[in-house]
């Protein structure tokens, strides 16, 4: 009887150990289901981003926002014009992980396929014309007569310079265009007749400061960036801001010269609405916090809500052209990107 009784209670302890394995099993492969597919472990080191003075504003935000969520990462950022950004890596060979372009067909032609292998376009923007209250006839300026304004004798503006950044060359689109739309033959000369060289910047946010400080009355800058200055700007039309897709026939009439690939070559850049890019750099020193910061970058509830609350319209998901180059994105990444063209 002795026997019989501890065989029973090795069975019901037997049962009882079976039991409690099962539940455990079953809450592995819960815990599993919920665990996110790219569960590698937390990032660390030195992230190098080279990216558009445009986007100085909203990846200050993400930065903290980023090195928050990890710590152990260190995100340093270079702003420039992104054609600069982009001859950092191709001509200078400087270590980078990220590059950020205003426009993304700066990626397209110096980039790839040398130093990357796809570009994801993020968001757009358009031109405005910017001024502050210290301005030469800030009370009159408006969209019907601006380019009159522009000039007048003793009136200082400026743009950035075509050959470093996206918006230099965007701004002379813009006058090109507005000769079209206003049909004032030679506008674009008597314009730029106006403009002295010193006025021409490296990148256009440094002419932020010289409206503020009351050295130049007006500078053209992307919509974002009069924004997130608070500066005063004028909304041009859509057939000549660079601002709206459906117009991107009409934008490849104006066409300007800047310098190419190579040194002493020169390449055509035709009009086209505000497009930005960003890309991996292939021999990245840190792929694994480059691909947790793009994953943040491209949320529509991280970097992307960032960019829309500052005033820089986000492609809600972000897109690439074509299927096979989605498919060479990190798979991370590919649930945050739909192929558009």
């Amino acid at each position: 009887m002795e026997l019989l009784k501890n065989n029973m209670e090795g069975r019901k302890t037997m049962k009882t150990l079976l039991k409690r394995l099962s539940v455990l099993a079953v809450s592995a492969v819960f815990m599993t289901v919920l665990s996110p597919v790219h569960s590698y472990a937390a990032p660390k080191g030195t992230l190098t981003m080279f990216h558009a003075g445009s986007l100085s504003v909203p990846f200050a935000a993400m930065e903290k926002a980023f090195e928050a969520k990890y710590p152990g990462v260190d995100l340093q950022r270079e702003a420039s014009g992104s054609q600069q950004a982009a001859r950092k890596v191709t001509d200078l060979k400087k270590p980078c992980d990220i590059v950020a372009s205003a426009d993304y067909k700066v990626i397209d032609k110096l980039l790839i396929p040398e130093s990357a292998t796809w570009n994801i376009r993020f968001a757009t923007n358009q031109l405005v014309l910017c001024y502050t209250d210290k301005s030469a006839y800030a009370k009159e300026v408006n969209a019907e007569n601006w380019y009159t304004i522009l000039q007048k004798k003793g009136v200082v503006w400026g743009h950035s310079d075509p050959n470093l950044d996206p918006c230099g060359y965007r701004s002379l689109m813009v006058l090109q265009l507005a000769e079209k739309h206003y049909k004032i033959p030679g506008l674009y000369d008597k314009l730029i007749a106006n403009r002295p060289k010193a006025n021409i910047r490296p990148k256009s946010v440094e002419l932020v400061s010289l409206l503020q400080t009351g050295n130049m009355d007006y500078a053209w800058e992307y919509l974002s960036v009069a924004v997130q200055h608070e500066l005063k700007y004028i909304i041009l039309p859509d057939e000549i801001n660079l601002g709206n897709y459906k117009f991107d026939d009409l934008y490849s009439e104006a066409i300007v010269k800047v310098t190419g690939k190579e040194p002493g070559t020169f390449m055509d850049i035709k009009g086209q609405s505000c497009t930005y890019g960003v890309t991996m750099i292939k021999d990245a020193p840190n792929k694994e916090a480059a691909e947790a910061f793009l994953e943040y970058m491209l949320d529509p509830e991280g970097g992307l809500k960032i960019l829309k609350d500052m005033g820089q319209p986000p492609f809600v998901p972000c897109r690439v052209p074509t299927a096979e180059m989605k498919a060479m994105i990190p798979a991370g990444l590919q649930k945050l990107v739909e192929v558009k063209d």
